[in-house]
């Protein structure tokens, strides 16, 4: 599924919570209705087949109750696509990703093969499972893990007994850590830990690009993979680092941090040699580990870096963090990355805190501000059509996921949700440990009708592209609206459930859910209403009577 993610480490989030967002994209060609939903132990399946694989296995006893965002149609699995257990823990899988040709040969994807022939007559072949993939990750891993690790862990072991038909990026969460975790080929992975000081920006593409295979093996403070990663590797010649280039000049030039020490006074000057001299030893340390093959860059082991990547891609990655560090340099022939560049970080330390807000920004954007904007005026025809926005006509749901820390524990999980294209709708923030969740975010079939969060969000969408500039405006402060209203919403539920015993916290939750999605109801339908009049104003078949001139 075509996707965008950002995740947040709890010391670059504006409150300290952990923070993990995706947008779930649709494929070209259809859409894919979602709802929200509380999955129930007693609802939760003891055998689980996957509808596309077909593959079957026995789930453990004692799930725990999760919310979860499914499909609202049926034919092509569950796809629970993001949400938390009653662990406090989040989980967020829906991001296909890209490999190359010597990793899937290496370990070919696990795809079903269909039956040939007819059972019981001679020449029948029986069906062969396939693996795992988007449709099953949510449900077969979040009602079972107690903590980002755990999840990580319980995945991995999936991964290498029945493989996976498809590349994926699947995140974890607690309180205190977010994990990546991306499959490579059919049964490896690995995972990475986020930096608590960082934020992570994924767009349909392998992304880590450093990974330590010591620690993967041993502690595992920030790295867990398959267990026979390195030897798979050399059997198989992925590790692409030229360690020809690994002398300490061809890695940083000290000449040039000399030059600085003459704007210093001695007290500086003495502290910037320190520091310089940690910078030496860390970059030897991590010479060393390349030379070694223990520390290695997997987006240039495992990933690809096709055209279609250019175009599709990176321009995402760049975007993203040219909002949240926007003084580092990102246009003209200086620029340090550009949007079709490579090696564009994993990770990067923001500029400032990152809000709620901000998330919400980058996962609806459209390159504001640059020539490749398909809505604004800037470059020319060409650079506006050059690269696929993030905020697309294809998306379906954005979920974020956000872990406070500073709330007793069954308020911590809010899951912000927002239905249909980001650039025209609102995110809404709801508690995520009730017993059921709003109908008007759960009650989506196939049926179009602006009763449904969905599709009102679908029929705005489509009115205010048709009349962007004149819509604006109003979309603008729609969302506004909605943003504050839940904020609001949460200081005031916070502050009202801190006398209730624990037992009567999820009903508290529940109503304060269904009262801000009365609001958010009354306040949509308003939106509804002014584009629909704008839009239709500027129909070819208007005339009024003032028009009558002659």
């Amino acid at each position: 599924m075509a996707c965008t993610t950002i995740l947040v480490g709890k010391n670059a989030s504006y409150d300290g919570s952990t923070i993990v967002a995706r947008n779930e994209d649709s494929p070209n060609g259809q859409f894919e209705p979602k709802k929200m939903q509380v999955v129930h132990p007693e609802d939760q399946p003891k055998t689980y087949t996957s509808v596309l694989s077909h593959v079957t296995f026995e789930l453990p006893d004692n799930p725990m109750r999760y919310s979860s965002v499914p499909d609202a149609l049926s034919g092509h699995g569950i796809r629970a696509a993001a949400g938390f257990n009653t662990a406090n823990v989040g989980m967020s899988a829906t991001e296909t990703i890209t490999s190359n040709e010597r990793v899937l040969g290496a370990d070919p994807l696990v795809e079903y093969v269909p039956a040939k022939g007819v059972e019981g007559e001679e020449g029948y072949v029986p069906a062969i499972p396939g693996g795992l993939g988007e449709e099953d990750f949510v449900t077969v891993v979040l009602p079972y893990v107690r903590t980002a690790r755990e999840g990580v862990q319980r995945l991995g072991a999936l991964l290498e007994q029945y493989g996976t038909y498809e590349m994926n990026g699947i995140a974890f969460s607690d309180e205190d850590e977010i994990w990546w975790l991306e499959t490579i080929g059919g049964h490896h992975w690995i995972a990475k830990r986020v930096p608590d000081d960082a934020y992570v920006t994924m767009p349909n593409q392998l992304g880590i690009d450093y990974f330590d295979l010591l620690d993967a093996e041993g502690e595992q403070v920030e790295h867990m993979a398959s267990p026979d990663l390195r030897q798979w590797m050399a059997e198989n010649h992925l590790n692409l680092t030229n360690t020809s280039r690994l002398e300490p000049e061809d890695i940083l030039d000290e000449e040039f941090f000399d030059d600085d020490l003459d704007d210093m006074d001695e007290e500086e000057a003495d502290a910037y040699e320190e520091y310089m001299a940690d910078l030496m030893d860390l970059i030897a340390d991590v010479r060393e580990g390349m030379l070694s093959g223990e520390i290695f860059n997997p987006r240039e082991a495992f990933g690809s870096h096709s055209d279609s990547d250019h175009v599709y891609n990176t321009p995402r990655a760049w975007y993203m963090q040219r909002c949240l560090n926007p003084h580092d340099g990102w246009d003209g022939e200086d620029a340090a990355f550009g949007p079709e560049d490579d090696d564009i970080p994993w990770s990067r330390v923001p500029e400032r805190k990152v809000t709620i807000e901000d998330v919400k920004y980058v996962l609806s954007a459209h390159y504001q501000g640059t020539a490749y904007d398909c809505y604004g005026s800037k470059g020319t025809a060409a650079s506006r059509n050059a690269y696929r926005p993030i905020g697309i006509n294809r998306n379906s749901q954005l979920a974020v996921l956000q872990i406070r820390p500073y709330v007793p524990e069954p308020l911590r999980c809010i899951q912000w949700m927002a239905f249909g294209s980001n650039v025209f709708n609102a995110l809404v923030g709801l508690y995520a440990n009730v017993g059921a969740f709003p109908e008007y975010l759960s009650n989506t079939t196939d049926r179009v009708t602006t009763e449904n969060f969905y599709w009102a969000n679908r029929v705005i969408a489509a009115l205010a592209d048709a009349r962007f500039h004149e819509t604006g405006a109003k979309v603008e402060s729609y969302q506004e609206k909605i943003g504050a209203l839940g904020h609001k919403m949460l200081r005031e539920t916070d502050r009202a459930v801190a006398g209730l015993a624990e037992a009567d916290i999820p009903a508290a939750l529940a109503k304060a859910n269904d009262d801000l999605c009365a609001e958010l109801k009354d306040q949509t339908e308003k939106l509804l209403a002014s584009v629909l009049y704008t839009t239709s104003c500027a129909m070819r078949n208007g005339f009024a009577m003032s028009d009558n001139e002659r």
